[in-house]
């Protein structure tokens, strides 16, 4: 395809650059872009596709779980006005997660710009907090050079970059070559050496050693579980981190904070020496606060944004603890992390464990049962979506990683309604793969319109509705807080007929008999099905550890609901939740 127009030549370089596909709505300021999508063909025959959500911020979801997957350039679009502001929202998660993702933000007609035309914004300025790179392309001869270095920005980032076009821009003849774009591999951070022999005396000088591993430790996994071997170290993790290392490790002690489970916060607590390995854990009220910490980043921003820290090690994490192997003298008194296995594993029976034996097959259904159960079904390369809120508890406590399956959620943006459209980039990106999303009925529908795009493009996700006819997370945070549930309620609805009704195979679950053969009907099902579980709206999840003032809040609450008059409302909740009433033993000085 020549580069008639200025959109032709944006559409090759994006092409150029690995991308296969645009997600987005058309409108009449994206017309020159998506007319020159149309006229390179499709990404079977070396173009690129163009899919239609029905929302843009399903867009830039979906963009955001493609570039996650894929590690590669993602693309989405909105038209000028209400188009490009729906993708804000889907923006501010894949940059926050770290998603290459480059955004087409059309703009009116450039000789109208700053005469409250028609659905007049302005973008450039609109995006500037949830993007990396942001910029107006105001001649055709700029054209090639600010695509291409959106381009380098979002993948260098790795993060959001924008590009904000006017659709008379986008028509105009093309200008100039585009630049060539070269393949760069990020560097491997080294720390300096002065780093690591602080860090190594503070290791030997410590009788007992905790590591937290964020996301950063992907790509170490082994070298982190060979040093905590060597310290006799516990290991806990964040929500991000769990896939990286969890799995097959046998000094893993699970999560804290408000998602957690197991000895993670004990561990962290019980420790003098702390070690905060590629993690910027954002609650701050779950770490320690009198015990040494040592963090280790390969981005010095995150290096004590959230907690004080003694030992300030500026690295990637492989590299830091491939310094420390050989070096760090190996301890030979294991009692402490044989108490935290030990508690762990009490912990994981008592808690997690409650509601996944015959005493959870009750009705109405525990969502913690058919968590527990999804896990068993899902395939072991499985794409595994949560929606913020109940679901990523469910999620982070009972969808176990193995180093093939991978987890996606909003962790750090904390939006609502993302499990949906992150499953489909996820399954565009990986056709053969199954993709879960693990939807509440509050996050499905704030966003229920994606389910047309399902059908639309026969995508073969596997949507699983957790039921509850509430926002539970917002419910639990109000009882915490001591004020009764108010607001919470998401009308009851069967979502399976709706899905039915789109041409997707469906089943409504309210059995917990039922649960296991409805997921492998679902999940073995030839393109798209929908599993709708009514769950019971008054099972909810408290951290492992929780302070006594939270405890009196719930308290309160429950006291203000039975003056209330509903009495019967908190002999409900007390039963569905009998196993995670909270006891002193649990309550911690650090929430």
């Amino acid at each position: 395809m020549s580069d008639r127009t200025v959109a032709d030549q944006i559409v090759r370089q994006l092409r150029d650059a690995g991308v296969r596909r645009i997600y987005g709505i058309v409108g009449d300021s994206l017309n020159p872009i998506v007319d020159a999508v149309r006229r390179i063909g499709t990404a079977e025959d070396g173009g690129i596709d163009w899919v239609h959500v029905r929302h843009e911020e399903g867009a830039a979801f979906a963009a955001s779980a493609e570039a996650q997957i894929t590690g590669t350039l993602a693309v989405c679009a909105g038209s000028c006005g209400p188009g490009n502001l729906h993708l804000i929202n889907g923006l501010y998660d894949a940059n926050r997660s770290g998603a290459p993702v480059l955004a087409i933000a059309a703009q009116i007609p450039s000789e109208q710009v700053g005469l409250e035309y028609f659905q007049e914004t302005h973008p450039d300025r609109l995006f500037v907090e949830c993007s990396r790179y942001n910029e107006l392309i105001s001649t055709a001869a700029q054209s090639p050079r600010v695509v291409g270095s959106a381009i380098t920005h979002a993948m260098a980032g790795p993060g959001v970059a924008v590009i904000t076009l006017p659709g008379d821009i986008a028509a105009l003849p093309a200008e100039g070559s585009a630049p060539t774009i070269v393949g760069v591999r990020a560097p491997r951070l080294v720390p300096a050496d002065e780093d690591v022999d602080a860090l190594v005396k503070a290791i030997d000088s410590a009788n007992k050693v905790a590591i937290f591993a964020g996301v950063g430790v992907r790509g170490a996994r082994d070298a982190v579980i060979e040093l905590a071997d060597v310290l006799g170290a516990p290991i806990g993790h964040s929500l991000r981190g769990k896939e990286w290392i969890q799995y097959d490790n046998p000094f893993d002690v699970g999560m804290t904070g408000l998602l957690g489970y197991g000895a993670a916060h004990a561990g962290m607590h019980g420790a003098d020496l702390l070690l905060l390995l590629g993690t910027d854990f954002p609650y701050n009220q779950f770490l320690p606060d009198d015990v040494v910490t040592a963090q280790v980043d390969n981005n010095a921003q995150n290096i004590g944004r959230r907690t004080d820290v003694n030992l300030a090690v500026h690295g990637d994490v492989a590299a830091t603890v491939e310094a420390l192997l050989g070096v760090v003298q190996r301890k030979t008194d294991r009692s402490f992390l044989d108490g935290m296995l030990e508690k762990h594993r009490t912990l994981m029976t008592k808690v997690v464990g409650a509601y996944t034996s015959p005493a959870g097959q009750r009705t109405p259904i525990h969502p913690e049962y058919a968590a527990s159960i999804l896990d068993d079904v899902a395939a072991d390369d499985a794409i595994v979506t949560a929606d913020t809120g109940m679901c990523n508890v469910w999620a982070a406590r009972y969808v176990n990683p193995n180093g093939r399956r991978r987890f996606l959620t909003s962790a750090l943006h904390g939006s609502m309604a993302n499990a949906l459209p992150h499953a489909i980039g996820a399954q565009m990106a990986e056709p053969k793969r199954q993709v879960i999303s693990m939807s509440g009925d509050g996050g499905l529908s704030m966003l229920l319109g994606e389910l047309v795009t399902v059908a639309m493009y026969r995508l073969p996700v596997k949507v699983v509705v957790f039921d509850n006819s509430t926002l539970g997370m917002v419910k639990l945070e109000m009882l915490v807080d001591g004020l009764p549930d108010f607001g919470v309620d998401v009308p009851s609805v069967d979502y399976a007929a709706v899905a039915a009704a789109l041409g997707i195979f469906s089943t409504r679950i309210e059995n917990p008999a039922d649960i296991e053969s409805g997921l492998r009907e679902a999940f073995a099902h030839d393109g798209p099905a929908l599993v709708d579980i009514v769950t019971d709206p008054r099972a909810l999840s408290l951290p492992p550890t929780i302070t006594g003032e939270q405890v009196g809040g719930f308290a309160l609450a429950m006291s203000k609901v039975v003056m209330n008059g509903g009495v019967g409302e908190a002999v409900q909740m007390a039963k569905a939740n009998i196993k995670n009433i909270p006891r002193p033993s649990q309550f911690g000085s650090g929430g």
